[in-house]
């Protein structure tokens, strides 16, 4: 008998790596800047694997990032999970705009700062009424990569999303020399060391420096502490 394909999914393993199982792919993409340093665009970058599964540094301190060495076992890593498990629209704060509602979680900010170029989505929304500041609403808020901004089309009460397939992509920041978040995307299953799952989402940034407040996702620490290869 054929043998059934497991789902793609991402587990958080106490204290240690993110196990990824179910031959999700695993890319590695760039933060895309312009001259006066504005987040503008996405850059692919390469197939790191496809392998059925594999594990993911979290601590920040593996020697063969973005994939763990057993480093967390030697620096006594504490990954305990301290984000909010309520739903995303529970957290969110609403933007009423004319036709639009903006939907903002400031706890899963990943500091992209997608959100900041043609001033600044929170202005947009208010905006929305005009061709030109409704698409870099919508433009900028779906480029923002852990799903804290989500625009929402009133007149059919749905999210406005990208298309994503199921991955996971390790972020490099050159515009502020540092590697970011891991990219998880396209409606992947999280799951705590718990076996809580948590919900669904498009869109959601994964701590990988091990200095995040807001474990498992990403709070923009790698900013802080200049998160890089030799970290």
């Amino acid at each position: 008998m054929p043998q059934t394909k497991t789902a793609p999914r991402v587990e958080v393993t106490e204290n240690g790596p993110y196990h990824v199982c179910g031959s999700l792919p695993l890319t590695t993409t760039t933060i895309g800047a312009n001259a006066p340093g504005d987040s503008v665009e996405w850059i692919a970058g390469d197939r790191l694997t496809q392998d059925d599964e594999y594990w993911l540094c979290r601590c920040g301190h593996s020697k063969t990032k973005p994939f763990c060495d057993g480093t967390h076992q030697q620096v006594g890593f504490d990954g305990t999970e301290t984000a909010s498990r309520a739903p995303y629209l529970e957290q969110a704060k609403r933007l009423q705009g004319p036709g639009y509602t903006l939907t903002d979680v400031n706890a899963l900010c990943a500091t992209a700062r997608f959100c900041d170029p043609n001033g600044t989505v929170w202005k947009q929304i208010g905006q929305a009424d005009q061709s030109a500041q409704r698409e870099n609403l919508i433009r900028q808020s779906c480029a923002c990569p852990s799903g804290r901004l989500v625009v929402w089309d009133d007149a059919t009460g749905k999210p406005i999303e990208p298309t994503h397939e199921p991955s996971l992509a390790a972020i490099d920041d050159p515009a502020e020399d540092c590697l970011g978040p891991l990219w998880l995307r396209g409606g992947v299953q999280l799951t705590a060391a718990d076996g809580h799952d948590y919900e669904v989402r498009n869109r959601m940034t994964l701590c990988r420096c091990g200095a995040s407040n807001n474990k498992p996702f990403c709070d923009g620490m790698h900013l802080k502490i200049r998160f890089n290869q030799e970290s």
